[in-house]
């Protein structure tokens, strides 16, 4: 007869809930630190979902067909091949980030927001890089820190608001959109717009702003009823 000990299935139910536990913790954090932003909970674990499964989602701005030929055999003999080319628009790295820092503009101090943003850009333009046959690449832990530490010295208790605006505009203008012309000399196929190296950066600008609610952001007064 075998007793299978009661801490290695204690331990076994760890391992296989952990995973799930991280993850309500990690929209419960998100969802609390959006609410004192002035969403709602439910658009906050809506925006995210959008975020993450519109990763994989590119739509088209334009595209076109690439014909050219590679010699084989010392030039005797040629192959034509045929490849799309264009750019895209990433649904989750580029449209959604965008509209929220829309959103959240017309309530972040101008100023700051405008000075911060435009650090973004410049130094995300010179530290994006392109990748040959993947495109543009930027370290994704740049953005969101180098966000976090302008926005907490520019904006104060704003500082979420700032953050998140300066580090998803900063880096799609910066990254992305002035080096267009770089991943289409690489032959990149077609150029997503916020997609690909870019998209984490962007993704932790949003953890990052939304964690600094959290700390920056006083808590709301106790509303008591009335009657």
């Amino acid at each position: 007869m075998f007793f299978f000990p009661v801490g290695c299935l204690l331990l076994g139910l760890f391992i296989l809930f952990f995973p799930v536990m991280l993850m309500l913790f990690f929209f419960n954090v998100i969802s609390f630190s959006f609410s004192r932003l002035g969403i709602s909970p439910q658009l906050a674990v809506l925006l995210l979902f959008l975020t993450l499964a519109g990763s994989v989602i590119n739509i088209p701005v334009t595209r076109r067909t690439v014909e050219y030929s590679r010699g084989l055999g010392f030039g005797w003999f040629e192959i034509p091949i045929r490849r799309e080319s264009g750019l895209a628009i990433n649904l989750g790295g580029a449209i959604v980030p965008t509209i929220l820092a829309i959103y959240l503009l017309f309530r972040a101090p101008l100023l700051a927001t405008l000075i911060a943003t435009a650090v973004m850009i410049v130094i995300c333009k010179f530290l994006t890089r392109p990748i040959p046959g993947q495109g543009l690449a930027i370290p994704m832990l740049i953005p969101p820190v180098l966000a976090t530490l302008l926005a907490v010295l520019l904006a104060g208790e704003q500082a979420p608001l700032v953050a998140y605006i300066s580090g998803v505009l900063g880096t799609l203008i910066g990254g992305d959109l002035l080096n267009l012309s770089k991943a289409r000399r690489l032959g990149a196929g077609i150029v997503s717009i916020g997609g690909a190296g870019v998209f984490d950066g962007i993704f932790l600008v949003g953890v990052f702003s939304v964690t600094l609610t959290a700390i920056y952001l006083p808590p709301s007064p106790l509303q008591l009823p009335t009657y």
